[in-house]
């Protein structure tokens, strides 16, 4: 995921698929939740590791690394801006 623009469409689509279901009630409040902590813990820390290490920042078997604390502010120009 090299590319910056897929990379924002990965991250930002589906929160707002999330939030769109929790204020149209196709999902309660403890559905909704348990959603937005596994996008936060699993599914970020999946698709931001997927891009450093496309670009060969760190390697495929580190990309649980970005959920330990300051992994994102480490490499926030890598992730967000280049």
């Amino acid at each position: 995921m090299r590319n910056l623009f897929v990379y924002y469409i990965a991250i930002f689509l589906p929160l707002g698929i999330i939030i769109f279901l929790a204020r149209e009630d196709y999902i309660d409040t403890t559905v909704f939740v348990v959603l937005f902590f596994a996008y936060l813990l699993l599914y970020r820390t999946w698709i931001d590791g997927s891009r450093l290490a496309a670009k060969g920042i760190i390697s495929k078997q580190d990309r649980w690394r970005m959920m330990l604390p300051g992994m994102h502010m480490k490499h926030f120009t890598e992730l967000y801006l280049k």
